[in-house]
């Protein structure tokens, strides 16, 4: 069985970064996703593809796959760089770029 590691990001409706320090373990869906012809929902033969464990440190998911003996793959999460700027900054003046380039 295949599982996958990863740390979410924050949703749009999130305007801090609170209650996002846990990891969530996900498993792989080993059945095609099809258009059921009734209703047009999206369904799948493998009904673990709902299931969604949450860790609270990455040693802790990767220790749960491996006791369980499943493959898993591990996505760490992109740094954030801040770049310090003051309220100055949006008004200073940026020279355009090179316009030649973008006209020729």
């Amino acid at each position: 069985m295949k599982a996958r590691i990863y740390k979410p990001s924050k949703s749009a409706m999130q305007s801090g970064r609170a209650n996002m320090q846990k990891w969530v373990l996900e498993y792989e869906t080993e059945t095609a996703r099809v258009p059921e012809d009734v209703i047009g929902w999206v369904s799948s033969g493998d009904t673990l593809n709902q299931v969604r464990l949450k860790f609270e440190s990455k040693a802790a998911a990767i220790a749960f796959a491996e006791e369980k003996g499943w493959d898993y793959t591990l996505s760490e999460p992109k740094q954030r760089t801040v770049r310090p700027r003051s309220y100055l900054d949006n008004f200073k003046y940026r020279p355009p770029e090179d316009t030649d380039k973008k006209t020729g």
